[in-house]
């Protein structure tokens, strides 16, 4: 999806209907949505290939622009005559979020879409050697149960590992997956269950139904100022959040997925992996707006900490 960004200045209210007036001195298109894992990945010095469905419209052009330019590749889109390309639209003035317009579709793409995009992601398996798939959903449509079976056994025919940050939708079709990370607000929207924040026992063993379930080999909870939760057939470990001064939490999630999944790439321990992903989501959140974790500062912290 795109986010836009439009940035002004608020001196006055319309004459028209008591709203204030925005005069727009900047404007800001930049790639968001799963798209924003990719910039995360492809910070931290390895090479994403984004695999999905846009609009055959302006906004898909326009993604498509921004995408060359930073450039990755854009061999694993669709473009679809069907629907819209995201767009989420910010009007900021005075440095104040004033308002949000969405322009999306989000019911599950046409039968002839999805298989356009499981021919896109054979077709790059076959060509590239890929470490690791990340299934970045965002339920607005692409990923689907159909999907997701499928590119699952296309990842075990590969040898591939996978990676899921689930939303509700979907959520119980993630099966036979080797990481799997969702927050606290999706683990108990998906499992149907009143989870306590504070009730770590209770956290762990709806982790340890769900990886029983759907054959997941390594859950990574995120539980905000918490930290994470690891849980994998030897770990049912918290490891807490870094003290951090929070300025913005947009797009933590995103991180912590990237670098997990880089940390699955790479075969690092499970411990390792947590920890690292669990250090990275606290810097961004450091920052104003939605921003990828620097390479540099990931290094300097992990061995100020000595975590590597």
């Amino acid at each position: 999806m795109i986010d836009a960004y439009l940035w002004g200045k608020v001196d006055r209210i319309s004459p028209e209907a008591p709203v204030p007036i925005v005069s727009v001195t900047k404007r800001e298109n930049r790639l968001g949505g799963a798209a924003n894992v990719a910039i995360n990945i492809q910070s931290l010095g390895a090479t994403p290939i984004l695999c999905s469905v846009i609009g055959n419209d302006l906004n898909g052009r326009t993604f498509i622009e921004i995408l060359q330019q930073m450039n990755m590749t854009a061999d694993g889109l669709v473009q679809s005559p069907e629907r819209p390309t995201t767009r989420k639209t910010r009007v900021i003035g005075n440095n104040h979020q004033m308002l949000r317009v969405d322009e999306e579709r989000d019911e599950d793409i046409s039968a002839a879409d999805r298989k356009r995009l499981l021919d896109r992601i054979s077709n790059i398996l076959d060509k590239n050697k890929v470490d690791v798939i990340v299934l970045e959903d965002y339920d607005k449509g692409v990923i689907s149960k159909q999907l997701i079976e499928q590119v699952v056994k296309i990842a075990q025919k590969h040898k591939i590992p996978t990676a899921v940050d689930p939303k509700k939708r979907n959520f119980n079709y993630y099966k036979n997956i080797t990481l799997f990370k969702p927050n606290l607000k999706e683990l108990r929207e998906g499992m149907k269950l009143d989870l306590e924040k504070g009730n770590l026992k209770e956290i762990i063993g709806a982790v340890q139904k769900i990886r029983k379930d759907h054959q997941l080999d390594t859950v990574l909870l995120t539980l905000s100022e918490r930290g994470v939760l690891l849980v994998d057939d030897k770990h049912e470990e918290l490891i807490p959040a870094h003290i951090r001064n929070i300025a913005d939490v947009s797009g933590a999630g995103d991180t912590v997925i990237g670098v997990a999944a880089l940390c699955l790439a790479a075969k690092t321990s499970a411990v390792k992996m947590a920890t690292l992903a669990n250090l990275a989501g606290g810097l961004v959140c450091e920052k104003v707006g939605v921003v990828p974790v620097e390479k540099a500062q990931l290094l300097a912290e992990a061995n100020l900490l000595k975590l590597i």
